[in-house]
């Protein structure tokens, strides 16, 4: 996938210590990414379901393997809206999809997290 949420962007290193951090980061980073595979992976697996949906151009296709980075892009479309008035400022943010709660269900996050901050900010002055 060209320019696309995981591109990299060429690097050169020289020093030996940068070139050990990098690869230190690299590995942190690759465990990070695929830590909501795995688990999503298993979660599907458990419940002997599919994740249709994760397909860009084929909505019904659905899959058993979900990559993190296809169960990221499916939160792409999220937006959070900040209104200020002058006097009160408040929060929204786009519903969740169907298939954006079924992949929190399945990582076990709590659909509370894309959640806007219930009570306006007040001005005061």
């Amino acid at each position: 996938m060209k320019g696309g949420l995981l591109a990299l962007t060429p690097l050169f290193l020289r020093d030996a210590d940068r070139i050990r951090g990098l690869l230190v980061l690299l590995g942190i980073a690759l465990r990070v990414l695929t830590l909501p595979e795995f688990v999503a992976r298993r979660d599907v697996a458990a419940t002997g379901e599919t994740l249709p949906g994760l397909y860009a151009g084929n909505p019904k296709r659905a899959t058993a393997q979900p990559t993190a980075e296809r169960l990221l892009n499916a939160f792409a479309p999220i937006t959070l809206y900040r209104h200020d008035t002058g006097t009160v400022i408040w929060s929204e943010v786009t519903p969740l999809s169907p298939l954006q709660r079924r992949i929190l269900h399945a990582l076990g996050i709590p659909e509370s997290v894309y959640a806007p901050p219930s009570a306006p900010l007040i001005h005061s002055g």
